[in-house]
């Protein structure tokens, strides 16, 4: 918490100040661990089409749009209001829902997977049902703090 002190909890930072302050420091680790679900999915046999459907869209949507609100703030394009601190804290509110949602369809794939199908789609799966998660953990804690900064505002 010591890199929050240098920017206040109530200010949205730009530049280089979201790699130093919460919650703007967890857009990477969203990106990396929804780059790996979306990856891990996409390299896996889609069977059942509907639900893998759903997690493929959950994680190219989320991590074009996590992307994109990472260089609007970078950029310093989000001017400082109260409203980007509300979208803020409301996309990634929504982001870590999805998040969650598309975790517990892949966990069931994955577990209808073990008891038939290859052992590699299933080592897979297990892989992208664990990043998934790791995604929603993420989204979910840049969700409180960005709840928080709005709050402050």
């Amino acid at each position: 918490m010591a890199a929050t002190a240098a920017q206040p909890m109530g200010n949205l930072p730009s530049g280089l100040g979201i790699c130093t302050t919460a919650p703007d420091i967890f857009y990477l680790p969203e990106l990396v661990f929804g780059g790996l679900v979306w990856i891990l999915v996409a390299s896996t046999h889609v069977e059942p089409p509907n639900p893998l459907g759903w997690v493929m869209f959950v994680s190219i949507f989320c991590f074009i749009m996590t992307f994109l609100w990472m260089i609007i703030f970078a950029a310093g394009c989000h001017g400082n209001s109260s409203g980007w601190a509300a979208a803020d804290f409301a996309y990634h509110g929504l982001a870590a829902f999805f998040y969650l949602s598309a975790g517990v369809a892949l966990a069931n794939i994955t577990f209808q997977r073990k008891i038939v199908g290859p052992f590699r789609l299933y080592q897979i799966d297990i892989a992208a049902v664990v990043f998934a998660y790791l995604a929603t953990f993420f989204y979910f804690i840049h969700t409180i703090l960005s709840s928080i900064r709005w709050k402050n505002f």
